[in-house]
């Protein structure tokens, strides 16, 4: 886990120059939010998974030493975006606080241990910082499959000898504990069904390996999952699905900095909503052959949002609208409902200049023509993001701190966007000392 020890050992910062145009032709690698989960679910079977299209992100780094401990060996070529996880006969089953503090997705093994091992210690996750996101879903539809829960000194103790198929709704569409509850399923005995389950494309992608490898599931990408238990699985090759946020977050830069970029290996029809959203504040979105071209040539119309659950505009991209609406004509209102803690970042959009007033889980932003450069700092991956594309539209220097926050979601953010005509520089962030 040297890229993650290193991360939190030398603190870095982004040194944003505004004023750039984004031009030029970018590649996206596979999402972060179904290949964390990928990883969890090669526990379910001994033998050699491989996955493809890997991000080159910290958090990868941070699950593959998860898995390692848990007696894994996984092998990473990052110049070939692959990821080797040879899974023995016998595994481990706890996962230690010190790096599920530092991803949330560590939660992830918590159904594949259950399901292979008949018993998982998981230590209560960490994360970023934009909300409580308790884990009582996953809890309750575990229950439901036999399992016995407890709550030990920090550690979610979940045992069942074999699990037991079962009916199981969802008060709220949690991608998570769909993932989790469906991993579990996979091996448990007889039929079971998710009902309001999550229909986002990571968890299609999810359910796509799981069925190469074995599992007999109806209704992907749909709100009911039914699940037919197996005695076992086999290990497979899978290429990860595309980051369909990274690619919406390029695709909001180009609107913000007048630009003209091409977004390669991204599926257009995973954010139809957010790039309509573009074409009414003024930008022409076209589909290519693998992917999408934005471009735009004027300052964008203020557009209102409101963040759901797939197919819905993504919670995910809620900074970068923002961060667009502070530099439109007109004024917006955009609305989450997801995360109540998603807005905590505005403060630090305020210091750039942004006119953006918050009440409850609303946003109102009116817009003016030019942000001004400041320091900020990053709470969370895709306010990180956010505040870095912010930079490029505010007058002089913005300096971001904490940027390991978007290292966990961002492959070589900085290097992408200096290749499409920003000045980005990555430095070290000097700690600050009294004597």
């Amino acid at each position: 886990m040297e890229t993650a020890n290193a991360a939190l050992a030398r603190p870095e910062r982004f040194r944003v120059t505004g004023g750039a145009r984004l031009v030029g032709d970018v590649r996206v690698t596979g999402a972060k939010n179904s290949v964390l989960k990928l990883m969890a679910a090669a526990l379910l079977a001994p033998g050699v998974t491989t996955l493809s299209e890997v991000p080159d992100i910290l958090d990868v780094s941070i699950m593959s030493e998860l898995l390692r401990r848990l007696g894994c060996e996984v092998e990473r070529d990052r110049e070939a975006a692959t990821l080797v996880i040879t899974v023995p006969e016998k595994i481990h089953h706890r996962a230690d606080y010190d790096l599920v503090r530092r991803m949330r997705a560590s939660i992830a093994v918590l159904g594949p241990l259950l399901a292979r091992t008949g018993e998982a210690d998981v230590a209560l996750p960490g994360g970023d910082a934009i909300g409580s996101r308790p884990l009582d879903f996953h809890i309750a539809g575990l229950l439901k499959l036999g399992a016995t829960i407890e709550n030990e000194h920090g550690f979610i103790v979940a045992k069942a000898k074999r699990l037991t198929g079962a009916t199981i709704w969802l008060d709220f569409p949690s991608v998570g504990a769909t993932e989790n509850l469906l991993m579990a399923a996979v091996l448990a005995d007889g039929r079971t069904e998710i009902d309001n389950a999550a229909r986002e494309p990571e968890i299609v992608d999810l359910c796509q390996m799981l069925q190469s490898m074995g599992a007999q599931i109806e209704g992907a990408g749909t709100s009911t999952l039914i699940i037919h238990g197996v005695e076992g699985l086999r290990p497979v090759s899978h290429s990860t699905v595309s980051d369909r946020i990274v690619a919406g977050t390029w695709a909001m830069a180009a609107t913000m900095t007048l630009g003209d970029v091409t977004v390669h290996n991204a599926d257009a029809s995973h954010l139809e909503i957010a790039l309509d959203k573009l074409v009414t504040a003024g930008a022409t979105v076209d589909r290519t052959g693998d992917g999408f071209r934005v471009m735009m040539d004027r300052r964008p119309t203020a557009v209102d949002a409101v963040t759901l659950p797939y197919p819905g505009f993504p919670t995910d991209l809620l900074p970068m609208s923002l961060a667009l609406n502070a530099v439109a004509t007109g004024t917006s209102m955009v609305t989450e409902n997801v995360y109540e803690s998603r807005f905590s970042f505005v403060n630090e959009l305020a210091r750039l200049g942004a006119d953006i007033r918050t009440d409850g889980h609303h946003a109102v932003v009116r817009g003016r023509p030019l942000l001004s450069g400041a320091p900020v700092t990053t709470p969370d991956i895709r306010a990180g993001a956010g505040l870095v594309i912010a930079g490029l539209v505010a007058e002089g220097e913005t300096v971001v701190s904490e940027i390991h926050h978007i290292d966990r979601g961002y492959p070589k953010f900085d290097e992408q966007l200096c290749a499409l005509g920003a000045v980005v520089v990555r430095e070290d962030d000097p700690q600050v000392t009294f004597d």
